[in-house]
């Protein structure tokens, strides 16, 4: 037969350089590339067999072999599946290799930089020149399924490539690649090499619809071995529910995950219509130790049409579902053109809708069939779930229905359903605290009144609860309100009498709040009379929509430079020690020691609320100085 030798036009040279050197990280995926070219084959047979069944075509045994040739250093990657005549190697190779390439070349720099690429996923001759990343050379035979006569074509990636007719082809496309030498410091690997092959199949290719075949190696005089299937062919995520055992489910996280321990839930999705995708997604039954590191690995697995594409797929769950595992597998998707890179477009946002609400509804499914499971899924991932809260408004709602908080009421944590059902006659606010511990929390003499009255108070001990109570602000029309910002007043029911004997004690008392404001104002904005102490003779609060020192410290860890904010001091007027200052200061004029009295009133505010004093060593030296007195 006669071979005609083509010419590459100047665009098309820049652009297979292109694609040999710049459109691919990893040059392992060349052999993706193939073996999904040859799936995609073996699909278009299967249907056209279908739709004609008198098409002249063997489907009994479809199939793609990988053969390898150590010494004459050649790999090939064989199907039968549909093939291509010689006009249809033209226009599909061809996509690089005829006139009018300046267009493609144009549409590929683009869809490096964004969206667009859209019409070149796909196309044969894209991912069919990845293979010049490794070979000197490649050589295509082929010959469509009804047709008498194959074509070959060569090119060694150059200037030129032949096109012949053949007529000894088999049915299908085989594609040799004459390799170039192993050169492990370009990552350039030995593809000879049987372990390699099968390394790259089982990442990329494992769930592959139809078999992956390669003779094994074998010594000099054996006999040749049956060929070996190199992939397992079992998507679980689309097989149904009861073709699958929840051994293999289990199977499956724990080799995504490389956790040794079963997961705690396992959810299936099935999105049909205009947009086809599947998910198997894990939620783990233990937090990662680095879950909340900068380097934590997120995201879940990516497949398109069973084609492993990328490891850690951040754009498919919001990060505070970043603990969950698992695998998307979507019929189509805007990739760049080398399916390394995700384009964000209106798909990959209405997956990342749909299985986030999936995931919460299942969490809301688990809270209300099994407390116990539920229990544990939220002490191990409640603390990223909140996240959600500040970051997510769209899932606010679902994340409050699903989150559970230490409270006052008991041992067990409690929802804010729960504590509203519990709420006092006549309260109109959900009442909460934060602090480094529950202990801590219920020492700190903020809470006082509240426990004394018997009032309910949410105790938040996560640092992520100081954002989210300010980001929701209130729950069913109740006000989420700390007891350590603002002014609290609890005695709705005596509120007249208690009016009167606090302005009383208001006028007692002015005096020494006003000296105290002057004294200490370094330090606070505002000296008052307290409601919400009953044993500890003062305490230090936040006003009302001032940040809290712990939320300050948060941001200042972040970098975020935030001004210094002044607090107030509230004082006990029914405490012996408050009374005796104010009697004090009322018979002195030599207030000097007063002065004293004050600061350390002052820090041991400070300290009761678990912050540190403004001057540690001056503040032992005044305790030691008083203790000496004593003696």
């Amino acid at each position: 037969m006669t071979t005609e030798t083509f010419e590459f036009q100047v665009e098309a040279r820049q652009l297979l350089q292109l694609m040999i050197h710049s459109v691919y990280s990893n040059k392992d995926v060349f052999l993706r590339e193939l073996v999904s070219n040859a799936s995609d084959a073996l699909d278009k047979l299967r249907l056209e067999k279908l739709r004609d069944d008198a098409l002249d075509a063997d489907v009994s045994d479809l199939h793609i072999e990988i053969d390898v040739d150590r010494q004459a250093r050649t790999l090939t990657v064989r199907d039968n599946g549909i093939g291509m005549s010689y006009e249809e190697v033209g226009q599909l190779i061809g996509t690089i290799a005829k006139s009018g390439t300046a267009t493609l070349l144009k549409e590929l720099r683009e869809a490096q930089d964004a969206a667009g690429a859209e019409g070149l996923i796909g196309q044969f001759g894209v991912g069919f020149y990845s293979g010049f990343m490794v070979a000197d050379e490649v050589t295509l035979v082929t010959r469509r399924a009804g047709e008498g006569q194959g074509t070959r074509w060569s090119s060694r990636g150059e200037a030129t490539y032949t096109l012949e007719r053949v007529d000894d082809a088999p049915q299908g496309t085989s594609v040799t690649l004459h390799l170039k030498p192993a050169d492990p410091e370009n990552q350039l690997h030995d593809y000879t090499s049987e372990w390699k092959i099968r390394e790259i199949v089982k990442r990329y290719s494992d769930f592959i619809t139809w078999p992956i075949r390669m003779v094994p190696e074998t010594g000099d005089g054996e006999d040749a071995p049956e060929p070996q299937t190199l992939n397992s062919m079992k998507a679980l995520w689309a097989r149904s529910r009861e073709e699958v055992s929840d051994d293999e489910y289990h199977e499956l996280y724990k080799h995504i995950s490389q956790d040794w321990r079963e997961p705690l839930e396992t959810i299936r999705l099935q999105a049909e219509g205009t947009f086809e995708y599947q998910a198997l997604l894990f939620i783990p039954s233990h937090a990662p130790h680095d879950l909340f590191t900068r380097d934590f690995k997120r995201g879940v697995q990516l497949y398109v049409k069973r084609v492993f594409i990328m490891d850690d797929c951040e754009a498919l769950l919001p990060p505070y579902l970043r603990f969950v595992k698992g695998v998307v597998d979507a019929q189509d998707l805007s990739l760049n053109v080398s399916r390394e890179i995700l384009q964000q477009d209106r798909h990959i946002r209405m997956m990342q809708r749909r299985l986030t609400k999936k995931v919460l509804s299942t969490v809301k499914e688990i809270m209300t069939k099994d407390a116990e499971r539920y229990a544990t899924l939220w002490r191990e991932f409640g603390t990223v779930l909140k996240e959600g809260l500040v970051t997510d408004s769209d899932n606010r709602d679902a994340l409050l229905a699903v989150a559970s908080f230490a409270t006052t009421h008991g041992e067990e944590p409690t929802t804010l359903a729960q504590y509203v059902e519990r709420m006092k006659d006549g309260q109109e606010d959900i009442y909460y605290l934060t602090g480094e511990s529950r202990q801590s929390i219920e020492n700190s003499p903020h809470m006082e009144a509240f426990r004394a009255k018997g009032i309910e108070v949410l105790l938040l001990t996560d640092a992520v609860d100081e954002v989210w109570v300010d980001a929701v602000g209130e729950y069913e029309g109740k006000k989420l309100r700390s007891v350590a910002k603002g002014e609290i007043d609890l005695d709705a029911e005596g509120a007249e009498k208690a009016g009167e004997e606090r302005e009383k004690q208001t006028e007692e008392y002015s005096g020494l709040l006003g000296w105290m404001r002057e004294q200490l104002d370094e330090e606070i904005k505002e000296v008052r009379l307290s409601t919400r102490l009953t044993v500890s003779p003062a305490c230090v609060v936040s006003d009302a929509h001032d940040l809290t020192p712990a939320l300050e410290n948060m941001y200042r860890a972040m970098g975020q430079e935030v001004p210094r904010t002044k607090r107030i001091l509230e004082l006990n007027p029914g405490h012996p020690l408050v009374k005796g200052l104010n009697q004090a200061y009322q018979e002195r004029a030599d207030r000097a020691e007063l002065a004293e009295s004050a600061e350390l009133l002052h820090t041991l505010a400070v300290l009761a609320e678990g912050g540190q004093p403004k001057d540690p060593a001056k503040f032992v030296k005044l305790v030691a100085d008083r203790l000496e007195r004593t003696l």
